[in-house]
């Protein structure tokens, strides 16, 4: 398949075998070409024969090279003179022809922590961000062949990654009407799953899972963010307590009017209200006055 310029490669199984039947092969091989050197050393054979430990010795040394161990999770990627022949995923010794190359690969899962970047919000706000990555190879020719350095790439684009996903939603939303970065972690995260997929699809590369591991204010501005915080904290707090304040003192009078407890005028309504108010919303302990005369005494 082709995309632009580049080829894209695609895996396919090698033409291998179990070592273990050539190594039977070369055992008997060695053994044949031992038993003819003592036979020739101690016997008048016809010097023809003396070829035979030589065709022993290079079906020996045949045997050997193309000899390689692969353990559970490896593959091996089987080149001839540069041209892509296959990929062996079986495990054990394994045989080759000898002039056939060996690449190993790892298809293990792979953990990774990013490094600290700085990004700027939705809102041009820089902050620190750092993810974490698990990911594995799915295809081992993709991996080899098509990028230079296949963890080189991953890692580049889980910085990549990051970046346009940190431009792409605030850091918070104290009105709460958002997607935000702190506030939305598996949304955001789901989507950064999303981008490294798209982005490393082309080097055969699958992530398991992600997400953030850092995600703070920049140190410059981490200090007025705070207090900004602080600020809208006690406003929202202030918010909630004016408005159950006013409730109760609506309540309060309605229960006073309804019971007929107490006649009174719109100059000491308001005179209640603001007494009800100020010991509803003060922060400190109100102290009682007792009246010991009339109402409006």
């Amino acid at each position: 398949m082709e995309q632009g310029n580049l080829t894209r490669s695609a895996e396919r199984r090698a033409a291998t075998f179990s070592g273990y039947p050539v190594l039977l092969i070369g055992l008997a091989l060695l053994l044949v070409g031992g038993f003819c050197v003592f036979s020739l050393a101690s016997e008048a054979w016809p010097p023809i024969l003396a070829i035979l430990p030589i065709l022993c010795a290079v079906g020996v040394v045949f045997c050997a090279a193309g000899f390689y161990m692969l353990q559970p999770n490896q593959a091996a990627a089987i080149t001839l003179f540069g041209s892509y022949s296959g990929t062996d995923r079986a495990s054990g010794l394994r045989w080759v022809v000898p002039w056939m190359m060996r690449t190993k690969v790892s298809v293990r899962a792979n953990n990774v922590i990013s490094e600290r970047i700085k990004v700027n919000d939705l809102r041009g706000n820089p902050i620190e961000m750092a993810a974490q990555v698990v990911w594995r190879v799915v295809d081992t020719a993709q991996a080899l062949f098509d990028v230079d350095d296949y963890k080189a790439f991953v890692n580049v684009q889980i910085e990549a990654a990051v970046r346009t996903i940190g431009s792409r939603y605030p850091y918070d939303d104290y009105e709460h009407q958002e997607v935000t970065l702190r506030g939305n972690h598996d949304q955001v995260g789901s989507e950064l799953r999303g981008e490294l997929i798209a982005r490393l699809v082309v080097a055969g590369i699958s992530v398991d899972e992600c997400g953030f591991t850092h995600l703070a204010y920049a140190q410059e501005i981490a200090g007025a963010m705070l207090r900004r915080q602080q600020a809208q904290a006690v406003v929202a707090a202030r918010t909630t307590l004016v408005e159950g304040a006013v409730g109760m003192v609506e309540l309060a009078l309605d229960q006073l009017s309804a019971k007929n407890v107490v006649e009174l005028d719109d100059e000491r309504r308001a005179a209640m209200v603001s007494n009800l108010m100020v010991v509803l919303c003060g922060e400190r302990d109100t102290q009682p006055v007792v009246n010991a005369g009339s109402l409006y005494q």
